[in-house]
């Protein structure tokens, strides 16, 4: 029995991560794409980073929470907006049922009680910085999926920081007020008794949950990373977090409603307990979803079942003469000379260990890059002038 499942585990491995140079029919590579993207998340998932950065924020929100709030609050009290943030915590908080409103109720008291006059400029410093700390914390667990080491320049961040603090909230209340005064024009009204457009309406406003959270979602995805995102892939993402955090939050609330017995263990800490663990659900989904979004944009990630192995000196020496092996035999046979997904499809390797020895070769005048887009790789010099000691 054991060896017959270890028979049918290596047939799968083999078809899953088999040779990537056959030709393949389009229904069957993209469904090995959707296999391969699959196990490659729930492997992230397994090694534990994505699961330790989502608990990292949820420390920084408890510290930041009240003071995020606090400025998005001050900017919608000056255009008349401000009774929307308890909706909104209430939309978030929904799972939480009963226990939802009583957060949303406590948070909205601690805001309004902030009055930044008293303050002072360090403590209005001290405000804006922890609520800034956590945009900088999502801005460094993107970076970490996106494989990016370095985050943006500190006015660059700075800007964009505020940017979304202050014009953010502005937007999404406009958007959700434009929408409430259409529905009450008398026209619209109209319309809407109209069987079938009604039906149509009011499918689209079931639906409204789960394009507002992929809209969101779809938005950090594109604006935070340090990195050119393409459309198309945050929206993919977009998607995959939002459905993920919708079936979550219906999955949570039914869990909420069944823990009357950890009320009775924890008494009043079991709110708090409840908060953090959906706060914890949250940001672990939104790094999901940026996880879907950079395999769909970087599919060449995809090629290598271990991920990004750590390269010993013997291990960069074979690399880099498969490398030359591949860009020489291509050049004198006058083929298409390789990208980078060539590369990483051929040789199986991760963009990441590649990118380490490619740029290695282009220090030491081996190969160069064309202007092409995406890239292409060619020797730097005639053929007949490299040795295998200089790669």
């Amino acid at each position: 029995m054991k060896s017959a499942a270890m028979e049918w585990l290596s047939r799968f491995e083999r078809l899953v991560w088999g040779a990537q140079e056959a030709p393949q029919p389009p229904w069957k590579a993209r469904a090995l794409r959707f296999v391969r993207t699959v196990l490659i998340l729930v492997r992230d998932l397994a090694r534990g980073q994505l699961t330790l950065r989502a608990m990292g924020l949820v420390y920084t929100t408890l510290l930041s929470i009240v003071p995020l709030l606090a400025l998005s609050f001050s900017v919608l009290k000056a255009f008349g907006v401000y009774n929307q943030i308890q909706p909104m915590l209430l939309n978030f908080l929904e799972p939480l049922g009963e226990k939802g409103e009583e957060i949303a109720r406590s948070i909205v008291r601690f805001i309004e009680n902030v009055n930044v006059g008293v303050l002072g400029a360090l403590g209005l410093g001290l405000l804006v910085y922890t609520a800034i700390s956590l945009m900088q914390k999502i801005e460094e667990s993107l970076n970490y999926i996106w494989h990016i080491p370095s985050p943006r320049r500190l006015g660059e961040r700075f800007s964009r920081y505020v940017s979304v603090l202050m014009v953010g909230p502005i937007l999404v209340f406009s958007a959700l007020g434009i929408t409430a005064t259409v529905m009450n024009i008398d026209t619209v009204r109209d319309l809407l008794a109209i069987d079938a457009l009604g039906q149509t309406v009011r499918a689209a406003t079931r639906l409204m949950p789960y394009l507002l959270v992929i809209a969101a979602f779809t938005f950090v995805y594109l604006f935070i990373p340090n990195s050119r995102v393409r459309f198309g892939p945050a929206l993919l993402g977009g998607v995959a977090g939002g459905i993920a955090w919708q079936t979550a939050g219906w999955a949570f609330a039914l869990f909420v409603a069944s823990s009357n017995k950890y009320a009775a263990i924890y008494s009043g800490f079991a709110i708090l307990i409840l908060f953090m663990i959906w706060l914890y659900l949250s940001w672990l989904i939104l790094l999901f979803g940026a996880s879907v979004a950079f395999y769909a944009q970087h599919p060449e990630y995809l090629y290598a079942k271990g991920g990004e192995p750590r390269l010993s000196n013997r291990m960069r020496e074979r690399l880099a003469l498969s490398v030359m092996s591949l860009v020489a035999g291509r050049f004198a046979a006058g083929a298409g000379m390789p990208t980078m997904q060539d590369f990483t499809r051929l040789l199986g390797v991760p963009m990441h260990a590649l990118q380490i020895v490619l740029d290695a070769l282009e220090q030491r005048g081996l190969i160069a890059q064309s202007t092409d887009e995406p890239p292409t790789y060619l020797p730097a010099r005639d053929l007949s002038l490299i040795t295998v000691s200089q790669v």
